[in-house]
């Protein structure tokens, strides 16, 4: 079975043109090497798929006729990603809460405080 139909069918992504695109990308690995959509994918086989910025490991346990239901999933495939990686998505969103992009004008007068209680901070510990 060709990788972006099975990436389809065990509903990684929600179409199959989506699966390829994200092939053409480089965006699915199997076994750390970059594949073309058509690359075919039999069991036990690791594939790395980096979607929402986490890099996704499955591990291939069967290969399905069609595309299966959602509670069948696990038939067909075995997570594997490591926590690390969600740990990772957790500190992205905290660092965006914070981040100011240039040019988005003046510090507001709370950023303004908080940049002189940090400043404060680091003196201090010298």
């Amino acid at each position: 079975m060709r990788i972006d139909k099975y990436l389809w069918c065990i509903r990684v992504f929600k179409t199959r043109s989506l699966a390829t695109a994200a092939c053409k990308k480089g965006q699915v690995k199997i076994e750390l090497k970059n594949i073309k959509p058509s690359k075919e994918v039999f069991g036990n086989e690791l594939i790395i798929v980096r979607k929402n910025q986490i890099n996704y490991q499955i591990k291939v346990l069967d290969l399905p006729e069609s595309r299966v239901g959602a509670k069948l999933v696990s038939i067909y495939r075995k997570d594997v990603t490591p926590k690390e990686e969600f740990e990772k998505t957790e500190l992205l969103k905290y660092s965006k809460d914070y981040y100011r992009k240039k040019g988005a004008g003046r510090p507001t007068k709370k950023d303004r405080r908080d940049i002189d209680d940090y400043q404060e901070d680091t003196t201090t510990e010298i």
